[in-house]
């Protein structure tokens, strides 16, 4: 059992391993109550190694050992030591071969780490820390080796025996049993290993290279899911030809395979040649999935293949750096998506993420760096700092060198590292050397925490014409990070006329453009423009949001009006009525009195948006949406999130109310567009009809319900579906409770959309919140022990019930705490998850604040998992 207190392991600590892994040969004797494993391994001192005669270690979790044998001898006395992490070998010779047989227990397994059982299937999985559940080795990312593994398992409950890479035998054997044995040529570490055994239907098709091998894709599911594959294998070849044309990556094993799993921690797991999925992000058809649903599926296929090459075939050196494979990957499946479904809307679908969870986390107590110099439990660190933002830090890379300077990079980088573990140090010094600029200052990005500030203001001289910006930047203080030194910041910009026009100019003697990259290296920097061919009547900052950071233009909502009517920017745009909204909500908290003016300027300049014929459906739709609650609450240093989350609503409905005409005109027609294509124009129209449909109801459009209804009824798509439930869900009227029944009899045999039925009551504002949620969890299709739906019910009570969870007697936070408690004996990741909205106490009124912590003080008296007690201790330290 690992200890539960763990001393912190730090960057600057970091040693080579003692011993290298030559090749490793894996025998699985299979069952759901006990797995035998036998281990034989070829292990050579390493000579760059610190501590020449250190031991080798062996990682062990849960594990019995049954035998082990040095040479096929057994270990002689005081050789094998075993303690709290393993087991350790002292002095072995030069080379040894190793063999261990161990057991484990997959259905015992409730952590869903290491192998475990699903639905009567085992599967794995072994990021960061699970291969040491399934046995003894040495366990970590540094440790690259070839795997050989043979699968034995009775056939009529396992007939389907899968591993990574190739298979290269299979047979019967008596007594009903059978095997199967895979090699893998490339050299991975004990985190990409999986396997998957057990009565699951395949689905193929094929896929040429680029340099003409033919690939086998084979996507392994429940025999009753087989209709609903189509779209995760087409995503599969876009995503294969995407890499080959865009970065010049091409698949390198004879077969790609992916399984879906019910039980499952994470999204996917990019295991080499053999992905293991989250069903939720495979599985889908018209009449279970929304657009959302599609578009997030694509991404996370793509995501996974992408990492055969930005994670396995290019590892990571140990586990600070993460994001040198996510983010990268990241980075990868976001061009990926906007290059081929979503075009310029994606980027702000990515900048809204970031805005309402990255950074929050970065502004709060579990605030840490892209690459953290230390952690307690490597779990809690699997983060949108590490993802999200990392893949920002990728972005500005390729902003600052240039695109083909940056592909060049990414070509070397793959060819020099290729079978190798390395750091983020080696990434950014290739992305140097092809570029031949000084990178030093920019590495701060990924050793400091938090976001960066960035304040702009302009001038110009009457007398010369000269243009003049300012940028500064600070970033505040993070636990642990005071002083924060300036950052390398790259500021998209371009100069509008009055006729929302991009002004030619140069900057500063340079050649003449109408964008520019204004590098933001230090605290304060000046910016100086002339021939300017017309007078600059508003700024574009930061187009296509080119780096992570708050910015502080102070622009009149004339400007921003002005902006949001022209700019050419898809990002620019939908920030110009982002400012002007979040503006309107901080006026009403902080001055307790909406600012008349200001919502009149906004109202008619959301009037004009909705009578413009050229603005594509999708942005319309992005553009109308308000700030959600989470990213309006950075606004302020604490805040009431139930007054918070009604003045929100309430500015919509003064902002709407009087457009209801105009939101009704420019309606998409239900019969045509509800016809489940893939396109981006035809989920644009989608989107719009649902927004310009939700925001009609918030507005108290009596007209609206009666479509509601109707659109519901008519449904061909659960787009439609889901976006008719939407609209009406905080809405007390009897039409939600019918649609919602008929939705819950109409799935209840369908987990993963059973869930948007659990997501919907959770989330609804209705009051009788909390007898909603007891109804949810003890509902037929509710599990404890299945992290989905776990996430289906609580994750929407606590983002978005802001009535009941945030309820002034503190029983919403009672109860999650309760949860918390009751999950951490199963399932630690999940628990370490499900209480991090708790640790926002410092961000909420002081009253309810107290009470937040009041329950994090309970935990942490209690026996509690390592995951849970580092998040937990980490929200308290200081208070």
């Amino acid at each position: 059992m690992r200890d539960a207190n763990p001393q912190p392991v730090y960057l600057s600590e970091y040693q080579s391993p003692a011993f290298e892994v030559e090749d490793l040969e894996l025998d699985f004797d299979l069952a759901a109550a006990t797995t035998e494993v036998t281990t034989r391994m070829a292990v050579r001192r390493n000579p760059q190694a610190a501590e020449p005669g250190a031991p080798l270690r062996l990682y062990g979790d849960g594990v019995e050992l049954v035998s082990l044998t040095v040479d096929g001898a057994e270990p002689g006395e005081g050789m094998l030591e075993e303690d709290a992490d393993g087991l350790l070998l002292h002095g072995l010779p030069e080379a040894a071969r190793l063999e261990i047989v161990s057991r484990c227990h997959p259905e015992q397994n409730t952590a869903l780490e290491g192998l475990y059982a699903s639905s009567g299937n085992l599967c794995t999985q072994c990021e960061p820390e699970g291969f040491r559940r399934i046995t003894f080795f040495p366990d970590r990312p540094d440790v690259l080796t070839t795997y050989r593994v043979r699968l034995e398992a009775d056939r009529a409950q396992y007939p389907v025996l899968l591993a990574n890479g190739n298979r290269v035998e299979a047979g019967e054997l008596d007594g009903g049993r059978h095997y199967a044995v895979w090699e893998d040529p490339f050299l991975k570490p004990s985190y990409l290993f999986a396997l998957v055994a057990g009565d699951l239907a395949c689905q193929r098709d094929t896929f040429t290279t680029m340099s003409g091998r033919e690939v086998q894709l084979e996507l392994y599911v429940e025999a009753h899911n087989a209709d609903r594959c189509d779209h995760a294998l087409a995503s599969l070849k876009r995503a294969m030809r995407y890499d080959e044309e865009a970065f010049g990556r091409e698949y390198d094993l004879d077969v790609y395979m992916i399984v879906a799993v019910d039980d499952f921690n994470m999204g996917a797991m990019e295991n080499k040649g053999l992905n293991l999925f989250n069903a939720k992000y495979v599985l889908a058809s018209p009449d279970t999935a929304t657009d959302d649903d599609f578009v997030a599926i694509e991404s996370v296929i793509a995501h996974e293949y992408f990492h055969n090459w930005s994670g396995n075939r290019v590892t990571c050196r140990d586990w600070f750096q993460l994001s040198l494979k996510e983010g990268l990957t990241v980075f990868r499946d976001q061009e990926f998506t906007t290059d081929c479904t979503l075009y310029g809307v994606k980027r702000i679908d990515d900048v809204s993420l970031l805005r309402a969870h990255q950074f929050p986390e970065d502004a709060g107590p579990l605030a840490h760096p892209v690459r953290p110099d230390h952690y307690a439990e490597i779990n809690n660190f699997y983060t949108l700092t590490v993802y999200e933002k990392g893949a920002e830090l990728i972005r500005m890379l390729r902003t600052l060198i240039g695109r083909e300077t940056f592909r060049r990079g990414l070509d070397v980088y793959f060819e020099r590292f290729d079978g190798q573990a390395v750091t983020t140090d080696d990434f950014v010094a290739v992305m140097a050397e092809v570029s031949g600029r000084d990178l030093t200052a920019f590495k701060r990005w990924y050793t400091q925490a938090g976001t960066p500030h960035v304040t702009a203001a302009t001038a110009q001289d009457g007398s010369t014409g000269e243009f003049r910006i300012s940028l500064g930047q600070y970033t505040p203080p993070t636990p642990g990070q005071e002083h924060k030194e300036p950052v390398v910041i790259p500021v998209r910009v371009a100069m509008l006329d009055d006729d929302g026009r991009r002004i030619r100019g140069r900057l500063e003697g340079g050649p003449e453009q109408d964008e520019w990259v204004l590098e933001l290296d230090r605290s304060e920097r000046s910016f100086h423009f002339d021939e300017l061919s017309a007078t600059p009547r508003a700024v574009s900052w930061l187009r296509g949001f080119s780096a992570p950071v708050i910015l502080e233009a102070n622009q009149s909502a004339t400007t921003l009006a002005h902006l949001l009517a022209h700019d050419d920017d898809a990002f620019s745009r939908w920030e110009a009525a982002q400012t002007l909204m979040r503006r309107a909500i901080r006026a009403r908290i902080e001055d307790d009195a909406a600012d008349s003016v200001l919502e009149a300027e906004i109202q008619h300049a959301l009037a004009a948006l909705l009578e413009d014929p050229a603005i594509e459906p999708v942005l319309l739709a992005t553009i109308l949406q308000l700030p959600p609650p989470r990213e309006l609450a950075e606004l302020f240093d604490c805040v009431d999130p139930v007054r918070l989350r009604a003045e929100r609503d309430a500015l919509e409905a003064r902002l709407y109310a009087p457009l209801a005409d105009r939101l009704r005109e420019r309606q998409p027609k239900l019969d045509d567009i509800d016809n489940g294509a893939f396109t981006a124009d035809a989920m644009g129209q989608r989107r719009l009809r649902n927004r310009l449909l939700a925001l009609r109801v918030a507005a108290g459009d009596e007209s609206a319900v009666p479509e509601v209804l109707e659109q519901y009824r008519k449904a061909r798509s659960q787009t439609m579906r889901m976006g008719a439930l939407n609209a009406i869900n905080d809405l007390n009227h009897e039409a939600r409770a019918l649609l919602l029944a008929d939705f819950e009899r109409r799935y209840h045999d369908d987990p993963l959309v059973l869930d948007k039925y659990f997501g919907l009551q959770a989330a609804s504002q209705v009051s009788g919140g909390f007898d909603r949620l007891e109804y949810l969890l003890q509902h037929p299709g509710f599990r404890w022990s299945n992290p989905n739906r776990v996430r289906a019910v609580l994750g929407p009570f606590m983002a978005r019930n802001e009535r009941h969870f945030h309820q002034a007697d503190g029983e919403g936070y009672h109860r999650i705490a309760g949860f918390v408690e009751k999950l951490d004996r199963m399932n630690p990741q999940t628990a370490a998850r499900l209480v991090q909205p708790l640790t926002r106490w410092r961000k909420v009124d002081p009253a309810r604040g107290e009470q937040m912590r009041a329950e994090l003080e309970r935990l942490a008296a209690l026996e509690i998992s390592r995951d849970l007690r580092d998040v937990i201790e980490r929200a308290l330290a200081d208070a």
